[in-house]
Order: structure tokens, then C-alpha cells, then sequence
């Protein structure tokens, strides 16, 4: 690592040879020095998971004066805590995770492997921003967003976060020409309408592929679910802390003895 030079953690969910964790590289890179610690294949959807059961390896893939990556068989908060505990030289400047192929808007960052590792980073006390783009192709264009997480990032370098708060930053997908700015969220309102395609094995027995469609509220002004569909950004203020702060009085009145 080159001296007086951020340190930045990048991780995903998705996989180190995924596209979207290729671009953020490059994008970090212009910010400071970089070492990726990523899963060895997709974790998509397996949230604030840790491994228990199981040793984690990992897997020294590249290594330069400026850029280290590192493959690990584990979860992306396996990835944060292996990484600050054994594999940094330093506590990283910034943490960022993604960019992931696909939306983490609404309650998506409840399933997210993605936010999880952000928000692994934040209770640690390290500024974390989680980049996602809307689309799940996995040619999606991820260089027509690069601008924005470049600032974006380069923003948390220079102020900080609060202890206790990580971003959550969601990029619809649209030509960087037709994408209108940056806009602060909160979280909207969202729900995942789950099927399940029964079927039968060999033998007989029944299995289950889970399978459905997510609906969003794009209709309240000031969600990320509404910044998205009318073409910004949304940055959205996330804490780990999930006290419903505002119902301890009136919760406390029937429960209180």
C-alpha cells in the first residue's frame, strides 16, 4: 500500500469476478489504494449471514503496490469481519460494497448481502456506503453510474459518517445523461410477492424453487422507491440500530408494570 493514501475495503455479494465489483475497483482505485475481499461465488440474498459450521479460507487472487484482491468461501459479512481482523494491514478509510446487480431499495436491504457488509462495516465505525444498480442483467451498464459513486464516494472520504450510519445508495438504470441527481431518501415502502414452483425428484419427493416479483410504492415523494422511478439516485441514511424509538412510550404504557 502507497503511504498517505486512503485505505478502501471493497466487497459484494455477488462474486470478486463479477462485473459490478470490477467497475467499483477501478472506480476506488482513482481514490486511494484498494483491497477487495469478496466472496469466491455469489451470495445473493443471504443478508447479515455468518459461517459457524464451517473454516473460512481465502485466497490471495492479485497483488500490486496500490491493489490486493482476496477471495474468501464465505458470507459478505464473513468477508468485512476476516478482513478487518486478520487480513488488512490498517482499519480502511472506506468501506464500500457492490456495485450490485440489481435494486436494494425498500425492504430489499433486509435480504441484502450487499447492504450487510456495509452495515458490518458501520458497526465497526467505518464509513460504509453500499452501491446497487437497478438492473439484474448481467451485461448491465455499470459505466453510465461511475460519476456519481466516484463522488459520491469521494463526499464520504472528505466529511465522514456519523458513528452508527451507512449509506445505502441505489442508481436506477438509465443513461447517465437522462439520470436528473442525487437526491437524500427514506426508506420506502416495498414487499416481495413470493411464489413457489412445487416439484417432485426422482423419487418423489417434493422440492421447492422460490421464484416471485417485488412491488414498490413509487408514489410517496421523498422514498428511494420514488427517486428511482422518476430518475435520481437515492442516497439513503441506514443505521443498524432497529428500535422503534418512537413507540417506547407508548409500548412501555401497556407492558411497564
Amino acid at each position: 500500500m502507497i503511504e498517505n493514501r486512503p485505505l478502501i475495503l471493497v466487497t459484494n455479494d455477488d462474486g470478486f469476478q463479477a462485473p459490478g465489483i470490477r467497475n467499483l475497483i477501478n472506480i476506488m482505485l482513482e481514490l486511494g489504494d484498494v483491497v477487495m475481499v469478496a466472496p469466491d461465488q455469489g451470495r445473493s440474498g443471504q443478508g447479515h449471514a455468518i459461517t459457524v459450521n464451517n473454516p473460512l479460507r481465502h485466497q490471495v487472487l492479485k497483488e500490486s503496490p496500490n491493489l490486493k484482491e482476496i477471495a474468501v468461501n464465505g458470507t459478505p459479512v464473513d468477508c468485512v469481519k476476516l478482513a478487518l481482523k486478520q487480513l488488512l494491514p490498517k482499519t480502511p478509510d472506506l468501506l464500500v460494497s457492490g456495485i450490485n446487480h440489481g435494486g436494494n431499495s425498500s425492504v430489499n436491504i433486509l435480504y441484502s448481502g450487499t447492504m450487510a457488509a456495509v452495515l458490518e462495516g458501520c458497526m465497526e465505525n467505518i464509513p460504509s456506503v453500499g452501491f446497487s444498480l437497478c438492473d439484474y442483467a448481467h451485461d448491465a451498464d455499470f459505466h453510465s453510474s461511475a460519476h456519481f459513486i466516484r463522488e459520491i464516494a469521494t463526499d464520504v472520504l472528505s466529511h465522514g459518517l456519523p458513528n452508527g450510519v451507512c449509506l445505502n445508495v441505489n442508481i436506477p438504470a438509465l443513461p447517465s445523461e437522462k439520470i436528473k441527481g442525487v437526491l437524500t431518501t427514506r426508506q420506502g415502502q416495498g414487499r416481495w410477492e413470493e411464489e413457489f414452483d412445487a416439484r417432485l425428484d426422482p423419487r418423489g419427493r417434493p422440492y421447492y424453487w422460490i421464484q416471485g416479483y417485488f412491488s414498490g410504492n413509487v408514489t410517496e415523494q421523498g422514498t428511494d422507491e420514488w427517486a428511482l422511478a422518476n430518475g435520481y439516485i437515492s442516497v439513503m441514511p441506514v443505521t443498524y440500530d432497529l428500535t422503534a424509538h418512537q413507540m417506547i412510550e407508548s409500548i412501555g404504557k401497556i407492558f411497564n408494570k
